[in-house]
């Protein structure tokens, strides 16, 4: 399935049903008056977040929803049968805003959260309403009320308790892989990873959590650069994220460009995401010459950020230790994983 986080959908509620001209006409009762029913109300179009959807791919082969129409009154003063709300699924975690304006709908975050995005329009009323003392016989009744139509922007904001960032082939795939099922596309080479991908870790005696692999950020990628921005988004509702770093790409005379280069273009995206508690992982420690990277880079960030890890993504050296250390992390805060996942 391709991997799609923006939709525009257009959605149309039901038009209410027409109300209807009748008048009473039965033996041995004269005169007897109007009973033309309501129309029907028309359908609402909601919206609903589920779990098991997981990209805004669906939305590629069908960009129109339109409920059912409420249906004409009858005479005997019958009102019409109102139209079938329609129930548009989206993945949870799907922000949905007017396309025109840009103002925010609803923020469907959790499984199971609904809002009404077009309102079904009200049934006309039939002639029986508009009989008086001086107009017994109303030969007229009121139309329904029209659909109403709308034109959305979707976008898609995984949920996932953790995200990891850093340069292409710092090895985050590698340790998504590791700590979880997920299976990423792995290679040696620049951004092998295009799309984020998701992770669920399990260990006993701790909750499940949700690990997030977002493609490779590069220096000036606020400008457009490498793949730009495109994906941080998905890292916005995460508790923290792990700051994931090469230590073979370290330089001894800047021993910390690597650390800001990456928290500088979070900054420029967002600065509430570059507040976000961080866990520096140096990997790639079966290297040769990496050991001396290593100290220096915990001597120079041991005030800005102590909690820094030291493993090898490849081989699993100290894999399992920051592992448990991160389902510790996520039983303290409460992990964001909805059960059923």
């Amino acid at each position: 399935m391709r991997f799609i986080d923006e939709a525009v959908i257009i959605v149309e509620s039901g038009a209410g049903g027409k109300g209807c001209v009748s008048f009473r006409r039965e033996k041995y009762i004269p005169k007897g008056g109007p009973d033309g029913g309501d129309g029907g109300k028309g359908g609402d179009v909601l919206l609903k977040a589920v779990n098991r959807l997981r990209t805004l791919s669906h939305f590629s082969f069908r960009q129109r929803f339109r409920a059912e129409n409420g249906s004409s009154g009858k005479g005997k003063n019958k009102t019409g049968k109102s139209g079938k709300d329609l129930i548009v699924e989206l993945p949870a975690g799907t922000i949905v805003k007017d396309a025109e304006d840009g103002g925010l709908l609803k923020d469907l975050v959790r499984d199971g959260d609904t809002v009404v995005a077009a309102v079904g329009g009200r049934g006309g009323k039939g002639n029986r309403h508009f009989a008086t003392s001086t107009h017994r016989t109303p030969r007229f009744a009121q139309d329904g009320v029209p659909c109403e139509t709308l034109t959305l922007k979707l976008e898609l904001k995984l949920l996932a308790d953790i995200g990891i960032i850093g340069f292409p082939n710092a090895g985050k795939s590698t340790l998504i892989s590791r700590i979880s099922s997920a299976r990423p596309k792995i290679s040696s080479y620049a951004f092998t990873t295009l799309i984020p991908n998701l992770g669920v870790v399990k260990l006993d005696p701790y909750p499940p959590f949700v690990v997030a692999d977002i493609p490779g950020l590069v220096e000036g990628a606020h400008t457009g650069t490498g793949l730009g921005l495109r994906f941080l988004r998905h890292v916005e509702r995460t508790s923290f994220l792990i700051h994931m770093i090469d230590l073979t790409t370290l330089e001894p005379d800047d021993i910390l460009k690597t650390y800001h280069s990456i928290n500088a273009e979070l900054e420029h995206f967002s600065p509430a995401l570059s507040r976000k508690n961080q866990i520096i992982i140096l990997n790639k420690k079966d290297q040769p010459g990496t050991e001396e990277m290593a100290l220096l880079f915990q001597q120079a960030a041991a005030e800005i950020n102590p909690d820094i890890r030291i493993i090898s993504a490849l081989t699993g050296e100290g894999v399992s230790s920051l592992k448990e250390h991160l389902a510790r992390l996520m039983a303290e805060q409460g992990s964001s994983l909805s059960p059923d996942l």
